[in-house]
């Protein structure tokens, strides 16, 4: 009947593999980018090719080579269900704004665990995390407060908000703010431990983060042509 049998570590490796890989990351950062786009649930935001080619290079090409694999349980055929059944299904009537609920507190184990996988390898490096960083990126932009047509809209709840929000409340959205303005912002949020578990900076994903904030953030439409641009080169 598909009942599984097995001991309590490898049901932790199961538990690390879903969390830091192959299905909490991709709700993530479907939440936060639903947000901004204006959708109310995650089966429609499957229906997006934009974002649906987001969360396979997240899942695919930036978290299976760090994957760990709990062996009873497939990792690759385990992102196959989570994107061509589970998102996708109507009758699981989940929101972006229940999911970016506490995203503050989510992000050092989402993302962080596998960027630190990558970092931790010197012949490969963080280089091609273009995905992640798109992600996190998205949800700087999310403390904005304002979604892609630049209206205002409630951000869900997180501990947080009453430290982060401020930090955004009076940038002028209505064009590409200056690469010194964005590093004046993001510095001290970017190489915080207890929202990445590492300084991005160090971690070789600092300034790109930063890049993509800027395309994020240039005027009206700008999420949308930057969140499409990115998805036609993977």
């Amino acid at each position: 009947v598909g009942v599984l049998f097995t001991d309590r570590l490898t049901v932790d490796k199961v538990e690390r593999m879903k969390v830091t890989t192959c299905l909490n990351p991709l709700h993530t950062a479907l939440a936060v980018f639903g947000c901004l786009l204006g959708y109310t649930s995650i089966h429609r935001e499957m229906k997006d090719p934009s974002l649906v080619a987001l969360i396979r290079r997240i899942g695919y090409t930036e978290g299976l080579p760090v994957v760990v694999n709990p062996g009873i349980i497939d990792p690759k055929a385990f992102i196959d269900d989570v994107v061509t059944k589970r998102l996708p299904n109507p009758f699981i009537p989940d929101t972006p704004q229940r999911i970016a609920c506490d995203t503050s507190q989510k992000i050092p184990i989402r993302f962080g665990q596998t960027i630190k996988a990558w970092a931790s390898d010197k012949s490969r490096g963080t280089a091609s995390l273009e995905g992640i960083s798109l992600a996190l990126a998205g949800w700087l932009r999310y403390l904005c407060a304002k979604d892609d047509a630049l209206r205002p809209f409630e951000p869900s709840p997180d501990p947080l908000l009453s430290q982060l929000l401020p930090l955004f409340e009076d940038l002028d959205l209505n064009k590409s703010p200056s690469a010194a303005e964005i590093s004046r912002r993001l510095k001290p949020i970017l190489v915080r431990e207890d929202l990445f578990a590492q300084d991005l900076y160090q971690a070789g994903i600092g300034e790109k983060v930063e890049q993509l904030f800027a395309e994020l953030s240039n005027g009206p439409g700008a999420i949308r042509k930057t969140l499409d641009k990115m998805a036609k080169n993977w």
